[in-house]
């Protein structure tokens, strides 16, 4: 058994008001998988992710993940900073210092993996909901990150392009090897993951096959 790729291992997280947020959760995905984590508003899905991306600190526990780590945002006009496609995914190598024959071929790389290579000159203001999530993701497979963090990325999408961007993301994570966790309260997105999280009151009480954890929440859902 490889080690797995994300191992969180009895986190703990309140904020500064003393509400507590994550309590000894424990999880791990495997390298190489697409994972998914569930769970109600407030159950600290998010909290965690960011965690797992180091833009918050724990108070007690461990985290072990594989570097580097791209982070995708519900919103992504929180994370596209250039004016145009191409210099946006080549924004996030700049500290790499590559040459500029090195920038433009990864860039390259990276929107052809995501299916938008044509647009890489277009602004990003002229760019739908999903594509704009999709420059997103390219940037982070252009920074040759091994882990994909994504905070319900098709939350503010339509149907038609929700579908397409998950089942872009397992592509990836299949053809480049990628790890991915996705935050999500769509049930039907389970239908791509290899296994699933379901998170309550910062916890994890349920994990495995996406299709008993969907059965469940469908029929909590009933009750």
């Amino acid at each position: 058994m490889t080690d797995p790729a994300i191992r969180v291992q009895d986190l703990c997280f309140s904020w500064p008001s003393g509400a507590k947020v994550l309590q000894s959760c424990s999880l791990e995905v495997p390298k190489g998988e697409f994972w998914m984590l569930l769970g109600t508003n407030g159950s600290g899905k998010s909290t965690l992710l960011r965690l797992l991306a180091g833009l918050l600190a724990p108070q007690s526990g461990k985290i072990q993940i594989l570097q580097p780590v791209g982070f995708v945002f519900q919103n992504p006009d929180h994370q596209l900073v250039m004016p145009t496609v191409g210099a946006d995914v080549a924004f996030g190598l700049v500290e790499e210092n590559l040459s500029p024959a090195e920038v433009s071929g990864r860039v390259e790389q990276a929107l052809a993996a995501v299916n938008l290579l044509s647009l890489s000159r277009r602004p990003i203001y002229a760019l739908s909901g999903g594509q704009k999530q999709r420059i997103a993701i390219a940037g982070a497979i252009a920074r040759r990150s091994e882990v994909l963090l994504l905070d319900e990325p098709s939350a503010l999408l339509d149907p038609d392009s929700q579908m397409d961007l998950v089942g872009q993301v397992q592509r990836l994570v299949k053809s480049r090897g990628l790890t991915a966790l996705w935050v999500t309260h769509r049930l039907d997105e389970l239908n791509y993951a290899d296994g699933a999280f379901l998170l309550e009151q910062g916890l994890v009480v349920d994990r495995g096959e996406p299709k008993r954890l969907k059965a469940r929440l469908l029929q909590t859902q009933e009750l």
